[in-house]
């Protein structure tokens, strides 16, 4: 049996337990690590691509390269954008604080014309929005539950880790920090929104 660091025997289950704590450990990503650069998005070669907002609108820079990366794998690509939900009520959901009619529009019209766009351009692609608080963690979950092998998301310049987790547009650094597979981020300035 394995020995412990005072000599005790223990069961190689607890040694197991400790070296898998371990790996997890290593694996986590700190905030103020950068996270590691994706591969070049022209050796993209999976099969499903997430174009993914956190409620602001599609840029077409995002969506060429989704349709690119696409294009090169034959790979179909997901539209998913975010409608905030504003936080809740005591722990309860509350209605008034849900996304309300014209704000789920702009996010289903959003998603229809990135849709539209990539099949236009002969991409399969299909498009959801969904209401939640926490973006990063719906769209990881969407990527997970869909089996992405990529997201690709439109972002503003990153920010100081510790400002970063308290503003809402640094989600798709988030996401970035947190997802298990490559993340593209196209970084708007303000000459790319201006055009």
């Amino acid at each position: 049996m394995p020995k412990g660091p005072k000599g005790e025997t223990r069961p190689a289950g607890v040694i197991g337990n400790a070296v898998r704590v371990m790996q997890i450990a290593a694996a986590l990503r700190w905030p103020w690590h950068t996270p590691p650069e994706p591969p070049a998005p022209d050796a993209f070669a999976g099969k499903l691509i997430i174009l993914a907002s956190e409620g602001r609108p599609i840029p077409r820079a995002a969506t060429e390269l989704a349709r690119r990366m696409a294009k090169r794998a034959g790979a179909e690509v997901h539209v998913l954008s975010i409608a905030r939900a504003w936080g809740t009520s005591f722990g309860l959901p509350h209605p008034g604080l849900m996304p309300n009619k014209r704000e789920l529009q702009e996010q289903h019209e959003s998603v229809a014309g990135a849709v539209t766009w990539l099949k236009r351009h002969d991409i399969a692609a299909s498009g959801q929005v969904v209401g939640t608080r926490n973006a990063a963690k719906r769209i990881l979950t969407e990527a997970r539950r869909r089996c992405a092998d990529a997201i690709v998301m439109a972002a503003d310049m990153p920010r100081h880790w510790l400002v970063s987790d308290m503003v809402w547009s640094q989600e798709p650094q988030r996401v970035r920090r947190l997802a298990p597979v490559p993340v593209y981020l196209v970084i708007e300035t303000r000459q790319t929104v201006a055009r």
